[in-house]
């Protein structure tokens, strides 16, 4: 019985170091994966994309491509999650349009808010002051701040001296052999 807690417990704390990590990778991948299928399968509404419109530093560009192009990628503007779908240039500009991904979004929020439960961390609400709350907040404030102040002072009547040596080395030739290595010459 005490064995199978252990190994029980055991498992419960990897899963609290990686497992949760783990897994949001895996449903993330899922989620990516599902909405790559859509956008190749154009199973998106047009009203749902949203245009971005990058200027491009470019002073040699041929030309605009009038039609849009199927590309791959993503973005995160402002906390929002974006796949790109089609692309071209025009004008000098880069014209993106995208979907927001909602669903990335949503798996990232559960897993920061996993991370908070497990690791007991609060975060202030907005009109409330909470005073020391949060694990950062509090390791700041019970660190002792010193102040030191260090003066250093060299002997006086000490002489002084400083070797300065001429080193030189000197090689027998340049061969495509490999040879000796250079002798010191002092």
């Amino acid at each position: 019985m005490k064995k199978a807690a252990s190994i029980l417990l055991l498992c419960v704390l990897t899963f609290n170091w990686v497992g949760y990590r783990v897994l949001t990778a895996c449903l993330e991948s899922h989620s990516n994966a599902v909405i790559e299928k859509q956008i190749d399968n154009d199973q998106y509404a047009d009203a749902d994309l949203i245009e971005f419109s990058i200027p491009l530093n470019t002073p040699y560009l041929t030309g605009s491509s009038n039609e849009f192009e199927r590309y791959n990628g993503e973005a995160e503007i402002n906390g929002v999650h974006y796949k790109y779908v089609k692309r071209k240039i025009e004008r000098g500009n880069l014209v993106l349009l995208c979907l927001p991904n909602g669903s990335k979004k949503q798996l990232q929020n559960a897993k920061f808010e996993f991370f908070k439960l497990v690791n007991d961390i609060e975060r202030p609400t907005k009109g409330k002051d909470t005073g020391n709350s949060g694990a950062l907040k509090n390791f700041i404030t019970e660190c002792r701040q010193e102040f030191n102040s260090w003066s250093l002072t060299l002997p006086v009547g000490q002489d002084q001296e400083y070797l300065l040596a001429n080193l030189s080395y000197q090689s027998s030739g340049f061969g495509d052999m490999p040879e000796q290595p250079p002798r010191f010459v002092a």
